[in-house]
């Protein structure tokens, strides 16, 4: 058995150094990919823990790489040194972006999560451009502060049980705490190259916030972690035991399903139709959700029907269910926004009324 030999890792280790951005990128996009498909409840304990210790590895390898370069001249770290720590940090940033990526998209729609996506592009976009240590040390800085701004997010609410405005503020309130002090152990490192970078992080920190704060209030942000996990119209909902049973027309033709038209629902006069919906919320969190029932007028656009509130309470796997229903729907287009009570939307049901004198062909589904 022939001794291990450390020089012979040097070609690998050359090779890492030459495309070290690429790596850096390959590396951001591993963690996307690896935490989308292993991210369970963000009310079970094990991912807390993960995200945790991503924010620990990403916050340590910052603070190293920052202690290392802050050296003299003659003990700076050996550019193998440099390439890790870059590697590990950009990993456990992707890993930590990806989950709440995940958490994001379950929230809402695309066209609500738009303002987190835009900001991963950002992310991989500046991680291409950001070559000299000062600029390093100032993205990643902001990258992690936007890691935990956005973990703080998601956290209040399950430890809280309960969503809003004023939570959403104790969210920031903690992620800047906790980025003051990161700083300061910074400083405490490597104190000329924390003087020389620290008004730029400063104005970065207050852009992010203004960033995620406008989001919100704005109501851009999903209702996080609020998930709607299944949504149907329906000619009867009915509760059997611990399922449902739901009558639903047909299935339509193969065309319609294939172009993702909306439902076309044939009802009779005086009849009603049902909106049936599940959302999951995290165990411990009860909060109240809105249907609210719109029909398109040609003429006006969407106009409010009716607004049906319901209380749920979050820790059932698959969501708390409950339907509301309209008495005689006008024929035309239709659309139930589920929200909260503020109008964050959690997700919308959309469908078409055509009236008929015959019953419409239907069958029975059961839903779990």
């Amino acid at each position: 058995m022939r001794p291990f030999d450390p020089k012979s890792f040097e070609p690998a280790i050359s090779w890492a150094r030459r495309h070290e951005r690429s790596i850096s990128a390959l590396s951001l996009a591993g963690g996307f990919a690896f935490d989308s498909a292993t991210f369970g409840r963000i009310d079970h304990a094990v991912t807390q823990a993960v995200f945790i210790v991503y924010l620990l590895v990403a916050g340590i390898a910052i603070a190293v790489l920052h202690g290392l370069e802050s050296r003299p001249d003659g003990r700076k770290p050996s550019d193998k040194t440099r390439t890790i720590l870059v590697a590990v940090t950009q990993f456990a940033l992707g890993c930590l972006l990806s989950g709440f990526c995940v958490f994001y998209i379950r929230s809402a729609s695309i066209t609500s999560s738009w303002p987190f996506l835009l900001a991963m592009a950002a992310i991989f976009i500046g991680n291409e451009y950001m070559r000299r240590y000062h600029a390093r040390l100032v993205f990643s800085a902001l990258l992690f502060f936007f890691a935990v701004y956005s973990y703080a997010i998601l956290l209040v609410p399950v430890v809280a049980g309960r969503i809003g405005p004023h939570w959403f503020l104790v969210s920031g309130a903690i992620a800047v705490v906790v980025f003051f002090f990161f700083m300061r152990a910074l400083a405490r490192l490597g104190h000329e190259r924390y003087h020389g970078a620290r008004m730029q992080v400063f104005v970065g920190m207050v852009l992010i916030t203004l960033f995620l704060n406008a989001a919100y209030f704005l109501r851009v942000l999903p209702p996080l972690p609020l998930v709607l996990t299944g949504a149907g119209v329906y000619h009867d909902v009915e509760r059997v035991g611990g399922n449902y049973q739901v009558a639903e027309e047909d299935e339509p033709p193969e065309w319609q399903a294939l172009f993702g038209t909306h439902a076309i629902m044939h009802v009779q006069p005086g009849a009603k139709l049902y909106v049936y919906n599940a959302v999951f919320a995290p165990r411990g969190l009860r909060t109240r959700i809105v249907h609210e029932w719109q029909w398109l007028d040609p003429a006006r656009g969407w106009q409010t029907q009716q607004r049906v509130p319901v209380m749920i309470a979050g820790g059932r796997e698959n969501g708390f269910r409950w339907a509301t229903y309209k008495t005689d729907p006008r024929p035309g287009q239709w659309q139930v926004n589920i929200q909260t009570v503020d109008g964050r939307a959690v997700g919308r049901v959309r469908f078409a009324v055509e009236q008929q004198a015959v019953p419409p062909a239907i069958v029975i589904k059961t839903l779990k």
